[in-house]
Formats: structure tokens, C-alpha cells, sequence
């Protein structure tokens, strides 16, 4: 269950950073670069080596607990986070998707290496991947903002980024045994999951 809870955690934290974005223009610097991480530990063993332990998730930990019941919950996260878990079902059925962004992330880690993590052509090469390999896979995932921000290529193609970072939570929660019957059936134990994972850090 500590895999599956730490996997939603993430996408919900992907999905506030995007929020975030498309409203203000700018979010966190760690709990994005956490995220933007998790798409270059290729052979991690474990969801807590994927996202360098537990501290960077501290925000999607708390929006986790907020979709389940035990705070305020923002809709947007939901909304775009069921829409994300419907996408990577495409993904993961694609007969060629999953080796060809493998290929290409690993591509965009030699550039990454040089450039730095969070260099505007790392995070325009990210935002492109998604736009160009995932997207047109299945239903979009509608981000809803200001305008002003919305319309600016940069920050557009951070959100991509953090949607790619997403898809790739979404798809570990499925390789973790995550499915929609934790929502219906199990939503107790993910929370108390949480809870618990949360707890050293408050």
C-alpha cells in the first residue's frame, strides 16, 4: 500500500503544481524538482527511491488526504488527476509508447547532465515529449487558469513537463497494483497510509 499511497501522492502533487502554474504563473521550487526528478531514476527500486524519500511529497500527501475525505479539496486536482489515471491507460496499451518516451527521456538525462535540471531546454524538451508521445493518446487533461500565464510558452511547457511527471506517477500506482477499486474499496487504508507517512514530517 506504501508504493501505491506514495505514487498518488505524486500525481496529486503534479496536478496542484499545475494548478498552481495556470493560475499564479510560478509554484515551488522543490516539490517540483521532486517530481521532475522521478522521470530519470529509470532502475529505482521502490516508489520512495523513485522520489528521493518522502520530504518533497509532503504536498501531495495533504492533497491526497484532501481527495479522500479528510480536508478541503481542491476540484481541480480531481478533476485533472482522473483524467491523467485515463490517460496512462492509453499509454500503457500503446504498442510503442512506453520504449519511445524511455528513449527519449534518456536522451533529455545526457542533456540534462550538461545543461542542469531545470534548464528552460530540459523543461521545453519535457513539455514537448508529452505534448508529442502522450497527449494525443487520450482525452486531454484540461488546465484551466489565467490566461495571461497560460498563454505564455514557458510556462506552458512546464505544465506539460508536470503532467509528463504525472502520467509517470500514475503509471508506478499501476505497477504498484493500483486500481479504481482502491477508490471504492480501500479508500480507509490509503488514508491512514498517508496519514502515517505524513506524520514525520509535521
Amino acid at each position: 500500500m506504501n508504493d501505491r499511497v506514495i505514487a498518488l501522492a505524486a500525481l496529486c502533487q503534479s496536478m496542484k503544481l499545475v494548478q498552481q502554474l495556470a493560475s499564479v504563473g510560478q509554484t515551488e521550487e522543490r516539490p517540483e524538482s521532486v517530481l521532475l526528478d522521478s522521470l530519470f531514476r529509470f532502475e529505482a527500486e521502490d516508489a520512495e527511491a523513485i522520489y528521493g524519500g518522502i520530504d518533497g511529497l509532503d504536498r501531495g500527501l495533504r492533497e491526497l488526504l484532501a481527495l479522500l475525505g479528510q480536508g478541503p479539496r481542491d476540484p481541480a486536482v480531481g478533476r485533472m488527476g482522473a483524467t491523467v489515471l485515463a490517460l496512462e491507460r492509453a499509454f500503457i496499451r500503446h504498442p510503442t509508447a512506453g520504449a519511445r518516451v524511455q528513449d527519449v527521456l534518456r536522451d533529455i538525462d545526457r542533456q540534462r547532465q550538461h545543461l542542469g535540471p531545470h534548464h528552460p531546454t530540459v523543461i521545453q524538451r519535457l513539455g514537448e515529449l508529452y505534448a508529442d508521445q502522450i497527449s494525443p493518446l487520450g482525452t486531454r487533461v484540461l488546465v484551466q487558469g489565467n490566461p495571461v500565464y497560460l498563454g505564455q510558452p514557458t510556462i506552458v511547457a512546464e505544465v506539460r513537463a508536470l503532467l509528463l511527471c504525472a502520467v509517470r506517477a500514475a503509471v508506478l500506482w499501476r505497477q504498484s497494483g493500483g486500481s479504481r477499486w482502491d477508490f471504492l474499496l480501500r479508500r480507509g487504508a490509503m488514508a491512514d497510509t498517508a496519514r502515517t507517512l505524513i506524520a514525520p514530517l509535521d
